[in-house]
């Protein structure tokens, strides 16, 4: 009897546990930019930041998730510590609103939920009525588990054991705060505990003022999580938000523990039904911290920002900034992350391309040195892009989502070779340069100036076109290239002008000056390769440039 009624119970808890995680995949799948984007305008104060953290956590039923969410925000310096910390505040209180729901009988509506979420799953193809569909299924699989909970926890009051191990846990407030701590750590979810705990009361399994302790229980355990994953190894600021909300959590449970006995008596008299009593109490200590914190968070920042101070270490440029793991989940945050990593990236290439000139033109040792430095960043640069969105292309992506994915990672590919490029090539001509002390002529030196500026705006072009899309600007890219080539060859006729003039500048460097409009041309190609399929997927004709009309490779090749 006592196992069958412990099967029962985790098999209950687990179908809670992945209701809810359909609930929060299917909302962050259909809704996930836009939860972003109502995240990213709530910064302006700590009300507005109240607000939206509320909104959002209301919406995925996690606070952890909008934990982490934000302090991947914080710790990139997007959000100052004040509203980071008053979306917090919000986010506890909205974790409490599904329990709300919960707690009326609410269970007939689950089959509904099935019928209507097997329908948007099966006929929503890879559009957001599929994830709307997977709302619907988890909502109704978490009214399910409750109704399990509850079947099996109604016969199990009759088991001597089973009151025997509940009261022995339950019996010390402490015990209570730390075991329901340990399980929403466990469960990476209060709103799954304070259900389970809802479950306990209502079948007597444990007392009101036990149940009280194990609800602060739950609160703190869910400050956990953001704690341990939301800061950044080495890097003591990034902890301020997670450190600043778990001592928020452990101030409530430290004031209000004491009273849980006196609290419940209370309680029972003006809501007598347990369920409802305990989900009261959950979101009661919820609203109270808010408004008790609320006003005290600028002293509290202050206080967190002289704790943990801000790495003084210089920044790894090989390191990626914008590839959160936690956005996996969600292609299309995910894309928008590995987008932005990818910018980066081309940055360090733009600059790497400055320096090298620098380099060639001012025989300047130093720079050399520095620009094969920037291209082992950029080499580890490309492996992070290219291993995540790989992770990403196993996941569901609809047939936008994948092309984006392919540019992405093609972009990135083509940067990488200018890397290379620029390294190996132009750095090497700059290094033997300076070993022979050569001097372009000002002619040849002009010449090359001015063929390197055409490149760096084609670079600056080619970034707007990855993240726009702009098939006039591609139009523009690919007519440079042509262009380009012609200013290759009157570049080289006259240099060879010059040779039978018989100029020492130009009979000296005659092979180094040829060697860098060649490079320099080699990168532009490798530049103009995100034109074709911008222009490949508005039909327009690339024939001109050795492509079949309309069709551009999913991962261009320099021609």
């Amino acid at each position: 009897m006592g196992t069958m009624v412990l099967l029962d119970l985790m098999g209950g808890v687990a179908l809670l546990l992945w209701g809810l995680h359909m609930v929060q995949s299917g909302i962050l799948r259909a809704f996930g930019p836009d939860l972003r984007r109502l995240l990213a305008k709530a910064f302006r104060n700590r009300f507005t930041s109240f607000g939206a953290g509320l909104a959002l956590t209301a919406l995925l039923q996690s606070s952890t998730a909008t934990g982490l969410m934000t302090a991947s925000f914080a710790a990139e310096g997007m959000v100052a510590l004040v509203p980071a910390l008053a979306i917090m505040l919000g986010a506890n209180v909205g974790t409490t609103l599904i329990v709300q729901l919960l707690s009326f009988n609410v269970a007939a509506v689950a089959p509904v939920l099935f019928v209507l979420g097997l329908v948007a799953f099966r006929s929503g193809g890879r559009s957001k009525l599929k994830d709307v569909g997977r709302i619907a299924i988890g909502l109704g699989l978490m009214l399910l588990a409750l109704h399990i909970l509850l079947d099996t926890l109604a016969p199990a009051e009759s088991a001597p054991a089973a009151r025997v191990l509940l009261k022995a846990i339950t019996d010390d407030p402490v015990l209570c705060v730390l075991t329901a701590a340990a399980l929403t750590w466990a469960a990476h979810s209060s709103v799954a505990t304070v259900l389970l705990i809802m479950s306990l009361a209502y079948a007597q399994f444990v007392t009101p003022a036990a149940a009280l302790a194990l609800v602060l229980g739950a609160n703190l355990g869910s400050a956990i999580n953001p704690l341990v994953e939301g800061g950044r190894r080495g890097d003591p600021a990034s902890y301020r938000l997670p450190l600043g909300n778990f001592l928020n959590r452990l101030v409530g449970v430290v004031v209000l523990l004491p009273f849980t006995q006196p609290l419940a008596a209370e309680l029972q008299v003006v809501v007598p039904d347990m369920a409802k009593m305990t989900a009261a109490f959950h979101a009661g200590f919820n609203v109270v911290m808010a408004l008790a914190f609320i006003g005290l968070l600028g002293p509290i920042a202050a206080m967190l920002t002289r704790l943990l101070p801000e790495r003084q270490t210089a920044a790894d440029a090989g390191a990626p900034r914008y590839l959160d793991d936690g956005a996996v989940e969600t292609p299309s945050l995910a894309l928008a992350d590995a987008a932005r990593e990818t910018l980066r990236m081309g940055d360090l290439v733009e600059t790497m391309l400055r320096k090298v000139m620098d380099a060639l033109m001012n025989n300047d040792r130093a720079l050399v040195t520095e620009v094969s430095r920037m291209d082992d960043a950029v080499d580890r640069l490309d492996n992070a892009i290219k291993l995540y969105v790989t992770r990403l292309t196993r996941k569901n992506l609809d047939d936008s989502e994948a092309q984006r994915a392919m540019e992405i990672v093609s972009f990135a590919i083509n940067l990488e070779h200018i890397g290379d490029i620029v390294d190996r090539n132009l750095n090497e001509l700059a290094a033997k340069k300076i070993k022979r002390g050569l001097q372009f002529s000002g002619e040849g030196a002009a010449e090359l100036i001015d063929f390197h500026r055409r490149i760096l705006e084609s670079l600056r072009i080619a970034f707007g076109i990855f993240m726009s899309g702009d098939v006039e600007q591609a139009r523009k890219l690919v007519a440079e290239k042509a262009e380009l080539r012609g200013a290759e060859i009157a570049a080289a006729e006259r240099h060879l002008e010059r040779l039978r003039q018989g100029r020492p500048e130009t009979l000296e460097t005659t092979s180094l000056h040829l060697d860098v409009l060649r490079d320099l041309k080699r990168i532009h190609s490798h530049v103009s390769s995100v034109a074709y399929p911008v222009l490949a997927a508005a039909g327009v004709s690339t024939a001109a440039e050795g492509h079949l009309p309309g069709f551009a490779p999913a991962v261009p090749r320099p021609s």
